[in-house]
């Protein structure tokens, strides 16, 4: 069974292909092992869909105990690495977000997601409070002997004032400064149009994630352009979400049951998905 170090440095290697890494977020157990048994080699959680799947609007509304074990059960029952979305780090300074992301990699995680939004007042923390963040999740990546994967997220684009062109020149900004603090990967939250994305990729020489949404170009295009990195954010439960509407509405106003039945999976398939994988050979 590979170590954490070892899933840490097999997703780090991840973000340096010569094609884009195509990185699902899951929300429960079921969800993860549906993208791993896709073949997709590394699986991040989505804040939005593991919170509102049990019960918490997105943010940091949710217990932090209840937070940790959902990513404990994902990582549990995964034999690719994982990677957890910790929104802003359940935490006010350094000291406190270091120590969620510690219980993070004890739960089995090897990468996390954090971003420069607070989610108590919906602005944007300042550059050199996200700095110290991200430094002191070096560090404890460093002193647990593992390369954590940290992909720092600015929410510039959609938080910082002006018209779009100072907007990406601030992201740009804060994204270079998280990356001059450790961060592996930078992740312009909102970025969707080709130009930007350019101009993006080619002003932080490191791996970028962009999230799928509508008007992203394709993956292709994005490899183009130099994106190593591409996440699905909530889309996949916006999707789940949105056949379960169709399945019902089809029920209630049409009395027929194709969509609930076709394409869907067996008893034992579904029942298969929580259980432990066996340790390779």
């Amino acid at each position: 069974m590979r170590t954490l170090p070892e899933k840490a440095e097999e997703f780090r290697r991840l973000h340096h292909g010569t094609t884009p890494l195509v990185l699902p977020n899951a929300w429960d157990v079921p969800s993860a092992r549906i993208f791993e048994d896709a073949g997709f080699p590394a699986i991040a959680t989505s804040s939005a869909g593991l919170m509102v799947s049990l019960g918490y609007p997105d943010g940091q509304a949710m217990p932090k105990r209840e937070f940790l074990a959902a990513i404990g059960r994902i990582a549990g029952r995964l034999s690719v690495p994982l990677s957890a979305d910790v929104v802003a780090g359940f935490g006010r300074g350094p000291r406190e977000v270091a120590r969620t992301v510690g219980r993070v990699l004890d739960a089995g995680a090897i990468g996390i997601n954090l971003e420069d939004l607070d989610p108590a007042r919906e602005g944007l923390f300042p550059v050199a409070a996200q700095v110290r963040k991200l430094r002191a999740i070096r560090e404890l990546g460093a002193s647990r002997g593992v390369p954590l994967v940290i992909n720092a997220r600015t929410d510039a684009l959609r938080h910082s004032p002006g018209e779009h062109a100072e907007r990406l020149r601030e992201a740009i900004r804060r994204a270079t400064a998280y990356r001059d603090a450790g961060a592996d990967c930078v992740y312009p939250m909102g970025l969707t149009d080709a130009a930007s994305i350019e101009t993006f990729v080619a002003a932080l020489s490191c791996p970028v994630n962009v999230m799928v949404r509508k008007g992203l170009p394709s993956l292709a295009e994005l490899g183009r352009l130099g994106v190593k990195r591409v996440s699905f954010g909530p889309a996949a439960s916006y999707a789940t979400m949105g056949l379960l509407r169709r399945v019902g509405a089809e029920i209630l106003e049409h009395g027929a049951f194709d969509s609930l039945v076709e394409g869907a999976i067996t008893f034992d398939e579904l029942n298969a998905l929580a259980v432990p994988r066996p340790p390779a050979a």
